[in-house]
């Protein structure tokens, strides 16, 4: 594993992810920010947060792999979510969570909008490799 996830005693206990990600001489991979349309460049789950997560979270994971990276590697994730509803804030967290790359240290955005019309998710990660 190139990511060594850690926690603190002196923190707070995180939500489902680790304070602290560490890769000594490794290669880093950046993603661009994923976000919910289809291969044909289709927004999926227009209005439904939860089914626009799942599809972003395929989608990081597809990019992820282009990088020669894979969720295990994943030392960093922000995910952006639209919109100021707490509910929809957690929704989406709670599938990134249970995703494969859950367990990064993460942060959680709300934002007023995002780049596509009706886009109402966007993860982007940053991962460690040899």
């Amino acid at each position: 594993m190139a990511v060594e996830l850690r926690n603190t005693d002196t923190l707070a206990p995180p939500p489902g992810y680790s304070h602290v990600a560490i890769g000594r001489g490794r290669t880093v991979v950046f993603t661009a920010g994923a976000v919910p349309l289809d291969a044909l460049g289709h927004l999926v789950g227009r209005d439904d947060p939860v089914a626009q997560a799942d599809q972003v979270i395929e989608n990081l994971l597809a990019a992820l792999e282009t990088g020669g990276a894979g969720p295990e590697d994943v030392a960093k994730t922000t995910v952006y979510v639209a919109g100021s509803s707490y509910e929809a804030q957690s929704a989406v967290w709670q599938v990134v969570r249970r995703s494969e790359i859950g367990r990064a240290p993460s942060t959680l955005v709300g934002v007023p909008t995002l780049g596509y019309r009706g886009q109402l998710v966007e993860v982007e990660a940053i991962a460690l490799i040899d």
